[in-house]
């Protein structure tokens, strides 16, 4: 699976889109959504750390050679790391943490929580819209829809997945709690910004 640049003009139009989000978020998740963590049943989506500059991943990409991908930096490392220990000091459960494929996602998540579950509906389809990747994103969902608990469960992917998802563009390190409401629809609960590495 290869991914391909997007055209300079979609990414500036994806930025000025994403300002406004990013500059409203809340600055830390207030104490209503940690007790609503306490308490299970979420899925916890969360963006990749801090990587190297750039975007989407080199000509020569492939899955599985981290040397051909973009990945984490030094301080994304750091943001990871503390991202588990944020979690962990909130006292949330974690039962199961998923990832991405791409070595940004996988060292987020073994970083974060020691261990991750590769799962190819989590890759990156970022410039490559096709039905596969509706597929993928529609897998996605399905798991949400029927994770009760117990714990929460984790999901480590991409911002292209997380918007597809949602319709909300996430910075990197950023964790976008969901759950499925009663008649099936996603429901984001609540954002919780990345830690400063």
């Amino acid at each position: 699976m290869r991914s391909r640049s997007a055209p300079g003009h979609l990414f500036n139009w994806l930025y000025l889109f994403a300002l406004p989000m990013l500059a409203v978020a809340p600055a830390h998740a207030d104490e209503t959504l940690w007790s609503t963590l306490r308490s299970g049943g979420y899925v916890l989506l969360i963006r990749h750390a801090a990587t190297e500059p750039g975007i989407g991943d080199p000509p020569q990409f492939k899955a599985g050679d981290c040397k051909t991908q973009r990945n984490l930096s030094a301080a994304g490392r750091e943001q990871a790391a503390k991202t588990g220990q944020r979690l962990k000091d909130a006292g949330i459960t974690i039962s199961a943490v998923r990832s991405s494929r791409w070595c940004r996602c996988l060292d987020t998540a073994s970083i974060a929580f020691g261990s991750a579950t590769p799962d190819p509906t989590l890759d990156s389809f970022f410039g490559d819209r096709s039905a596969q990747n509706e597929q993928q994103t529609a897998a996605v969902r399905a798991r949400i829809q029927s994770f009760r608990g117990p714990g929460n469960l984790v999901l480590v992917t991409h911002q292209v997945n997380i918007t597809a998802l949602t319709g909300e563009f996430p910075a990197e390190g950023e964790i976008f709690v969901v759950r499925a409401s009663a008649e099936g629809s996603l429901q984001l609960k609540g954002r919780i910004t990345p830690v400063k590495p």
